[in-house]
C-alpha cells in the first residue's frame, strides 16, 4: 500500500478530534497529539483495512494542533502503538521481554510463524492476513506470555493455543474473547488464593 498524498478526518474521526482537543486548556492543544494519532490510525483501519498512520496524516495532525510536523513524527515513531507503515488485518504483536521470554514467548513467535505464515518480525504473510511485530512490555507480565492481536490481549498462551487461535482467524471466524487462555481471573494466581479468604476476610 502506497503512502497516500492526502488525508482528511472523516465524520467519525472529526467528532472524536473535536471532543479530544476540548479536553485541554487553550494553548495546550499539543497535549492531544497521542489521541489524535490513534484516531488517525483507527480511521485508516476503517477505510483501508490497515490500521496505520501515514506521514501526510501526521502533517494534518500537526497543523490541527499548531505543532511543528517533526514533533508529531517524533511521537509517532517513538511509541510502538502507532504503525508507521501498513499492517495486515490481524496485527500480531508479540512481547519478548524478560517475563514473557521466561514463560515461553519463543514458542509464541514460532507458532505465529508456523500457523500465520509470517517469516519474521516486521513482515506480513503472503495471504495478507497477518503482520507480526516484536514489541516491548505490554504491561500484563503476570499473565505472560502475551500476544496482542489488534487491540486485544491473549494471555497465558502456549504454542498449541496460539496456533489454534491463528487457524481460527484464517478460517474466517471472529476473534475469540480476549483474556487468559487458561481461565485465569484477571491477574489472580494460577494456584489457589494466598492472601484473602473467599469471603474477602483477612487470612489468619
Amino acid at each position: 500500500m502506497a503512502e497516500p498524498t492526502e488525508f482528511v478526518f472523516d465524520e467519525i474521526a472529526e467528532a472524536a478530534v473535536v471532543q479530544m482537543i476540548a479536553r485541554y486548556p487553550a494553548g495546550k492543544q499539543a497535549s492531544a497529539v497521542m489521541p489524535l494519532l490513534d484516531i488517525v490510525q483507527r480511521q485508516m483501519g476503517r477505510q483501508t483495512g490497515s490500521a496505520w498512520v501515514p506521514r501526510i496524516a501526521m502533517d494534518v495532525v500537526a497543523k490541527r494542533l499548531g505543532m511543528a510536523p517533526v514533533r508529531v513524527y517524533e511521537v509517532a515513531t517513538f511509541y510502538l502503538m502507532y504503525n508507521t507503515k501498513p499492517v495486515a488485518k490481524y496485527h500480531l504483536q508479540v512481547c519478548t521481554t524478560t517475563p514473557c521470554w521466561l514463560r515461553g514467548s519463543d514458542e509464541i513467535v514460532a507458532a505465529c510463524k508456523k500457523a500465520g505464515g509470517v517469516k519474521d518480525f516486521g513482515q506480513t504473510s503472503e495471504d495478507g492476513l497477518f503482520t507480526m511485530t516484536e514489541v516491548e512490555c505490554l504491561g500484563a507480565c503476570v499473565n505472560a506470555p502475551i500476544l496482542q492481536i489488534n487491540d486485544d490481549y491473549y494471555e497465558d498462551l502456549d504454542a498449541e493455543k496460539t496456533e489454534a487461535l491463528l487457524l481460527q482467524l484464517k478460517a474466517g471466524e471472529p476473534l475469540p474473547p480476549a483474556g487468559s487462555a487458561i481461565g485465569r481471573h484477571a491477574s489472580a494466581p494460577v494456584s489457589n488464593q494466598t492472601t484473602l479468604l473467599q469471603d474477602g476476610s483477612p487470612a489468619e
